[in-house]
């Protein structure tokens, strides 16, 4: 069963933020702070009119990398936190800067690569196994290197790898700089390598002739997580708007929205919330 904490809404309230017309929720719209690849999968796109038609509550969401999006609401420029990092999440809040933290659903990363595969890691399972033939040979590698939710997963494979590919930045490991469809046509422009979430992949129209070649690891789990900003901290926070988009997020309704998402008949991101 999933906690509440004080922030959570009585009946009465989500009734009357429910009901049609209801003076509370006119005009209402919440900020959620959230990473690109929810945005740029569609997903909110599929998800938000349905909390929307439940509420009137609008959902206004900036798009950036998870690292940047802790930042922002780290100085209260949001009501929401809807990210990939654990524990990034887990420090927010245990800073104060949240409330608490609730797991949502999850994908995997995969490494996609062009067809002549310079390293020949085409099939392999093994993350590190792969990273390491790619440094050896010192094929292009595009990262990121935003400080998003993606990078920071890229650069936790590398420590495992024994690696530091940042100190080959401007050789064979490219910084973009860049969201993950920025990096994605710039490391396909290169012949590159590219760690990206699957969500991403799958929703990403410019595939060319490049392809998964990396997939399957544990390593490459992707956790999302929420979390109400503190209006302990941001007394501008809608605590009550805010933490209604939460409790529909990990309600039935909210999950099988998230779970009914698919493209092409390939589901983005696999609900988890309570589990």
């Amino acid at each position: 069963m999933l906690r509440r904490h004080i922030f959570s809404l009585t009946a009465s309230a989500l009734l009357a933020l429910a009901l049609p017309g209801a003076t509370a929720a006119q005009d209402q719209f919440i900020v959620v702070q959230s990473t690109t690849s929810t945005q740029n999968s569609g997903l909110f796109e599929q998800i938000l009119p349905l909390f929307q038609d439940q509420t009137d509550i609008e959902v206004r969401v900036v798009a950036v990398g998870t690292g940047q999006a802790i930042k922002n609401a780290m100085n209260g420029d949001g009501d929401v936190l809807f990210v990939h990092a654990k524990a990034a999440e887990e420090a927010f809040v245990a800073e104060g800067h949240g409330v608490e933290r609730f797991d949502v659903m999850y994908n995997d990363f995969v490494i996609v690569g062009p067809p002549s595969d310079p390293a020949g890691v085409a099939g392999t399972r093994d993350v590190v196994a792969a990273l390491t033939k790619i440094a050896e040979v010192q094929a292009p590698f595009a990262s990121r290197g935003d400080d998003s939710g993606t990078h920071k997963a890229e650069l936790r494979l590398w420590k495992e790898v024994g690696i530091d590919a940042q100190a080959a930045s401007g050789g064979w490991y490219r910084e973009t700089g860049s969201g993950m469809g920025a990096t994605l046509n710039t490391g396909a422009g290169m012949g590159a390598y590219i760690l990206t979430d699957r969500a991403t992949w799958i929703a990403y129209g410019n595939k060319g002739d490049y392809q998964i070649v990396v997939e399957g690891d544990p390593k490459m789990f992707n956790q999302y997580g929420i979390i109400l900003v503190n209006p302990e901290k941001h007394p501008t926070v809608k605590a009550e708007a805010g933490q209604a988009f939460i409790d529909w997020v990990l309600s039935e309704a909210g999950q099988q929205a998230i779970a009914d998402y698919m493209i092409e008949g390939k589901q983005l991101f696999f609900p988890n919330a309570g589990g």
